[in-house]
């Protein structure tokens, strides 16, 4: 899965690594705390914005997941093409060469799986728009939505 080295001399950019640490980063805990969002365990409204917040959390995972199956998917997608995708989620989420970097924006638990989607999103769009014929934006939604489905597509891939 390496590429060939690059004919300047440089290092090729590695796909898997980049791969296999973003399947890593998407599984770490989210670690949220309760105190954030309740006052007390009799706290209900405090309680329900807890869930809803770690169900929020686990569809950015399921969303990841399956973004990320799909660049590993695409044969074309270069350790390179993944590498210029970092530019999504405002640049926040950085490859050094061995591992990921990531600047939280606002609380942690809530960005981190989401900037990955965003990253596999770029990493998609941009290979479909160089590779797939889709000669519009609109060809390529359509495109996305009948591959992932209307909530993905219209979140990650618009």
């Amino acid at each position: 899965m390496n590429t060939p080295p690059a004919p300047t001399g440089e290092k090729p950019t590695d796909k898997t690594a980049i791969f296999s640490a973003l399947r890593a980063w998407i599984k770490q805990r989210p670690g949220l705390d309760y105190g954030n969002y309740a006052s007390g365990y009799n706290d209900a409204a405090g309680r329900r914005a807890y869930f809803k917040e770690l169900r929020e959390i686990t569809r950015d995972l399921r969303d990841a997941k399956a973004l990320l199956a799909a660049v590993g998917f695409e044969g074309g997608i270069t350790g390179d093409d993944l590498l210029a995708a970092f530019s999504a989620f405002s640049g926040r989420l950085s490859w050094d060469g061995e591992r990921l970097e990531y600047v939280t924006g606002q609380y942690w638990p809530t960005e981190y799986r989401a900037a990955v989607c965003a990253v596999a999103a770029r990493a998609l769009w941009e290979h479909r728009r160089k590779h797939g014929g889709d000669a519009d934006a609109h060809g390529m939604r359509r495109h996305f939505r009948e591959r992932f489905g209307r909530w993905i597509q219209t979140r990650w891939l618009d």
